[in-house]
């Protein structure tokens, strides 16, 4: 973390992916039904690293020519956990309750969604200790 510019840095919240579960209804009869899947995610953490204003021609260099992302992370901490399953808030904060786990309405719906994917994971050199991480941003419904 030395190498980093701190005053660069910007706080920003992170939720890893914790799995699946799957969706049920009940059928006309009372029987459960399943419907589907979703995506669950751990507790949200809060971290801080220079996160890039806009996408740019040098920061497009970081994974090649990809178009995939719009903002890049770069953190001091090579073992950062944060990975392609990863969801962020970067322009909002989340809202919690009062385990950390992420506030829902009466819907069952989160308050607060994640406003960005992570889309490539770079990590550096074990001596030179740095993550560089693409991310996207998504309008979660």
């Amino acid at each position: 973390m030395s190498r980093m510019c701190f005053r660069n840095m910007q706080p920003f919240w992170y939720a890893l992916y914790a799995g699946t579960v799957e969706d049920y209804r009940e059928d006309e009869y009372g029987n459960p039904l399943q419907v589907g899947t979703h995506a669950t995610y751990e507790n949200p953490v809060q971290t801080s690293a220079n996160i890039s204003p806009a996408k740019g021609s040098v920061i497009a260099r970081q994974f090649g020519d990809d178009d995939q992302y719009d903002k890049v992370i770069v953190t001091g901490d090579r073992d950062t956990p944060i990975d392609e399953y990863a969801v962020l808030w970067i322009d909002v904060e989340p809202e919690l309750d009062e385990s950390g786990a992420l506030k829902v309405n009466a819907y069952g719906e989160i308050v607060t969604p994640w406003d960005y994917i992570v889309r490539k994971v770079g990590r550096g050199l074990p001596n030179f200790g740095s993550t560089v991480i693409g991310i996207s941003k998504v309008t979660v419904a």
